[in-house]
């Protein structure tokens, strides 16, 4: 037993050496603070045309999105399209209240407050984290959660 562990040591840190070597020979993709904070424009323009499908297209294959107004997480383009095939009926527009922006290589967070109008008139005030990834040529969201404010302003 102690044989096949000791073969084993050497694999793994072969192993580990390898994806380490792999990581800093990636290349990276530069954007900057503007260039991120125009990505959720982009996400807040394709709510504006009412297409699920052209919502839906701003998030990677396997994105997740943990909605603002459903319980259900949507870990699926399907699943996100549904989504939106829904929310998009109350016309919703969001606005930036407050933001935090950390970049990295080939991924960016663009974390903070929103704040959301319906056709209706009402509003919801909420958080947000979107995590874009740069993936075949392109920034997508690959995590986003909204939660709304648990505290009413005063």
């Amino acid at each position: 037993m102690s044989t096949v562990s000791n073969r084993l040591i050497p694999v793994v840190a072969l192993a580990s050496l390898l994806a380490a070597g792999a990581a800093s020979a990636q290349t990276c993709q530069t954007i900057g603070e503007k260039e991120v904070a125009s990505l959720f424009d982009r996400w807040n323009d394709s709510l504006k045309t009412l297409d699920p499908a052209k919502v839906t297209a701003n998030y990677a294959p396997d994105g997740v999105l943990l909605p603002t107004v459903t319980n259900e997480p949507r870990s699926t383009p399907a699943d996100i399209q549904d989504y939106f095939v829904k929310f998009l009926k109350s016309q919703p527009q969001g606005a930036i209240d407050k933001r935090f922006i950390k970049i990295g290589c080939n991924v960016a967070q663009d974390v903070g407050t929103y704040t959301f109008t319906f056709k209706d008139g009402g509003k919801v005030h909420a958080r947000y984290t979107y995590v874009y990834e740069y993936t075949n040529g392109q920034w997508l969201i690959t995590n986003h959660h909204s939660s709304a404010m648990p505290e009413k302003k005063g």
